[in-house]
C-alpha cells in the first residue's frame, strides 16, 4: 500500500445552531445528525464538525488549512436574498450565520480545489455560491409533494443520470433516491452540469463542476446518508480527498 492509500482524509461538515433538549438542558446547540459522521467513517474518512461562526478570511484559511474535503450538510433553505429573490411564504425564516459561514467555506474550499460534496441543501448553497438560483417551492413547478412529503418522512424518487457525468461513473445509470426537498434548482450556477434529474418530472437532482474545471465537486439534491447501505458518494469524496491529501505529502 503506497502512502497515498493509507491516508485516512479529514473530511469537514459544516453543521447548524439550533434548540436541543438533552436530559435537563435546553440550550442553542451545533447539530448535525450522527448518520452524517457515519457514512464518512464507514467510507473511510475522519470526520470534523464546522459549527456556524464569524466569518474572517483568517478563521476560514486556518479550518480550510486542517482539511482533505468538505461536505455541506443539509437543513434550512438558503436565504432567497442570496440569489436575488423575494421570499416565499413556504420559505424558512433565513439562518444567515449558517449561510455566510458557508458560502465562506465553499468558495475557500473550490480555491484550494479541494474536493466538495454539498447534500441537498449543500447542492443548492454550491449552485446559488455560483451564481445561481433556485425555484423557492417545487409544488408550485411541478404540481405534486412528492418531493416531501413532510413530516421528516423521506421519498423515494428515481434519478437517472447524465451519461459521461462524474456521478454516473459513481452511482451508474440510475439510484433510487431518498428525497426531502420542496426547492430545487432553477437557473444553473457557472461552471455547473446537470448530471442527474428526477426520471418522473425531469428536476434537477445532482451538479457538478467539469472535471476540467475542478477535480472533484458535486452536489445532490437528495440524502445519501439516510442509505448507508450504498456507500458510493461518501466513498466518491472520501477518496477524492485521499487523493488531494497525498498531492501535499
Amino acid at each position: 500500500m503506497s502512502g497515498s492509500e493509507s491516508i485516512r482524509p479529514v473530511i469537514g461538515l459544516t453543521t447548524y445552531l439550533q434548540r436541543a433538549q438533552t436530559g435537563v438542558w435546553d440550550v442553542t446547540a451545533s447539530f448535525l445528525p450522527g448518520i452524517y459522521v457515519e457514512g464518512v467513517t464507514l467510507a473511510g474518512g475522519i470526520a470534523t464538525l464546522l459549527p456556524p461562526q464569524p466569518v474572517d478570511q483568517v478563521i476560514v484559511d486556518r479550518v480550510l488549512d486542517t482539511l482533505d474535503g468538505l461536505v455541506i450538510t443539509g437543513g434550512k433553505d438558503v436565504d432567497p436574498a442570496a440569489y436575488g429573490h423575494r421570499p416565499h411564504p413556504s420559505t424558512d425564516e433565513p439562518a444567515r450565520d449558517r449561510d455566510a459561514w458557508e458560502f465562506a467555506l465553499l468558495r475557500g474550499a473550490l480555491a484550494r480545489r479541494l474536493p466538495v460534496l454539498g447534500i441537498c441543501r449543500g447542492a443548492q448553497v454550491l449552485n446559488v455560491a455560483l451564481g445561481g438560483t433556485l425555484h423557492q417551492h417545487l409544488p408550485d413547478v411541478v404540481g405534486h409533494t412528492r418531493h416531501q412529503a413532510g413530516n421528516a418522512v423521506f421519498t423515494t424518487s428515481s434519478v437517472r443520470t447524465v451519461p459521461g457525468t462524474r456521478l454516473a461513473a459513481l452511482i451508474g445509470e440510475s439510484s433510487e433516491a431518498q428525497c426531502y426537498h420542496h426547492q430545487a434548482i432553477d437557473r444553473l450556477g457557472d461552471g455547473l452540469l446537470v448530471s442527474a434529474r428526477d426520471a418522473v418530472d425531469g428536476v434537477v437532482e445532482a451538479v457538478e463542476l467539469d472535471s476540467a474545471r475542478h477535480p472533484w465537486v458535486l452536489g445532490v439534491q437528495w440524502h445519501p446518508e439516510e442509505r448507508l447501505d450504498d456507500l458510493r458518494l461518501f466513498a466518491g469524496v472520501v477518496e477524492a480527498a485521499r487523493a488531494h491529501a497525498g498531492e501535499r505529502i
